[in-house]
């Protein structure tokens, strides 16, 4: 059962400003995630102390939430690895 993807504004205008090479990447592995969040060739890890997931593509980090109920994932923000956890 497919998940409904939500981008936040924030999240979806870091996307938009990304190289084409980038942008495609997350693209895909935001579709692979919304297909199946517990695949396995995604890297995936829950946060600590957060209700929050990441999803790693490269340098890149996706923070997302996730509601199984009613299957859909919100993707909070698209930050470079050394910026997305603050």
């Amino acid at each position: 059962m497919r998940y409904i993807l939500l981008i936040k504004k924030q999240a979806k205008k870091v996307l938009q400003s990304l190289d084409r090479i980038d942008r495609n990447r997350i693209a895909e592995k935001i579709k692979l995630l919304g297909d199946n969040p517990d695949n396995p060739i995604l890297d995936i890890k829950p946060l600590q102390g957060q209700p929050y997931y990441r999803l790693r593509v490269g340098q890149w980090r996706i923070i997302y939430d996730r509601d199984d109920e009613v299957k859909i994932i919100a993707i909070a923000k698209i930050k470079p690895r050394g910026g997305a956890y603050k």
